[in-house]
């Protein structure tokens, strides 16, 4: 399937400044959050809006992607040794010429393969960090036979097919001549040994799934999509080789009040049109406790007010972001009759007028612009 147009995605033009790719991501991711949205589909269109996000707000990932799409130019013949996807010179020079290119050697010592551990993080466990223990299943070395896959006491011989090379050559007749190809030995599985008895544990595996415990650090202020190495915690390696490692990927829960947005935090303060009038003191709620503002007397809605230092730990050591509140005027909706009173006397000394002679201006005024007045 392939993929759709990140600024399509985005529901965005080519031209979108960074502030409208933000703006278009924030409300997405919103609204197809797993933890918000639960329609089937919601963690693949979020996985899909934070993809598009993570491209098209880097210059130099957005540049790339203008010029060349979801197309890799270092694919083909372009760049490395690989053609395409991992058919590497070596294996097309072999096919022709039989084997002509270096071979790896199968008994050499191998890293182990990489694991990858989702962990889920509440929106303040991602903003402070913690300290937790996790459970992976992963390979572990057979403790009976050491990893040999032999019975305990018997022999393990060198595979009497390929003289423990783990390669096996193959004649074929081609319009070129006969050629000989190099294939992995199948007795032995390119291992080069073969085992007259398996052991009873692992049979002749050299390995066995355990569970395995591992505590993990998790740094203040990690986000969402991040991810932690945690060196040598992944599969052993093959003939003494090194372990691989395990990445922890977070996935941040939403949190009803607060926004964040890098180390920055956002939320929305409702005042009443008394409090934003006259000004007051009111108590906001952060992330690091309650704190008290001085709303001024005349504040409008959408004004922003910047608690600094309020915001998220950066991640790696960097300083700490700040909250920012934007104000929020409820209009009431239920009023009594002396309320509704006051409010016209209100408006009669703020020289605006009853609301029907408001009505009647505002009608007058529109009836002038279609007049062309």
């Amino acid at each position: 399937m392939s993929k759709r147009d990140y600024y399509e995605v985005l529901g965005l033009g080519k031209n979108a400044g960074k502030d409208e790719i933000k703006k278009a991501y924030r409300k997405l991711s919103k609204k197809y959050h797993p933890d918000i949205n639960k329609d089937a589909d919601a963690p693949e269109k979020f996985k899909e809006i934070k993809e598009a996000y993570e491209v098209l707000s880097d210059d130099q990932k957005r540049a790339h992607y203008d010029q060349f799409g979801h197309t890799d130019p270092n694919q083909g013949f372009g760049g490395g040794s690989d053609f395409g996807g991992g058919f590497g010179f070596e294996d097309i020079f072999s096919s022709i010429f039989g084997g002509g290119g270096r071979r790896r050697d199968p008994n050499a010592p191998r890293q182990g393969a990489d694991l990858q551990y989702t962990m889920s993080l509440s929106f303040e466990e991602a903003v402070f960090g913690k300290d937790t223990t996790i459970e992976i299943p992963r390979e572990e070395t057979c403790d009976t036979c050491n990893g040999s896959g032999a019975k305990p006491g018997t022999k393990v011989n060198t595979c009497s097919h390929c003289q423990g090379s783990g390669q096996l050559n193959v004649e074929q007749n081609t319009p070129f001549g006969r050629i000989v190809n190099r294939r992995v030995c199948h007795y032995c599985n390119g291992t080069g040994k073969q085992i007259t008895e398996k052991c009873n544990t692992c049979h002749g595996a050299g390995k066995v799934t355990k569970t395995k415990k591992i505590s993990v650090k998790i740094p203040a202020g990690v986000d969402d999509g991040q991810q932690l190495r945690v060196s040598g915690q992944g599969e052993p390696g093959v003939n003494g080789g090194p372990a691989g490692d395990l990445y922890v990927v977070f996935h941040v829960r939403g949190h009803e009040f607060f926004e964040r947005d890098g180390d920055d935090i956002y939320c929305e303060m409702p005042l009443t049109f008394a409090q934003a009038t006259l000004g007051d003191e009111v108590e906001i709620p952060t992330l690091h406790g309650k704190v008290k503002l001085k709303i001024p007397a005349g504040t409008q809605t959408g004004t922003k007010f910047r608690l600094k230092g309020k915001g998220v730990p950066n991640v790696r050591g960097y300083g700490q972001g700040d909250q920012h509140v934007i104000v929020k005027i409820v209009t009431p909706t239920k009023l009594s009759e002396k309320q509704k009173q006051l409010l016209r006397e209100f408006a009669e000394l703020s020289g605006q007028g009853t609301p029907d002679e408001q009505h009647d201006s505002i009608f007058a005024k529109v009836k002038r612009a279609f007049k062309g007045e």
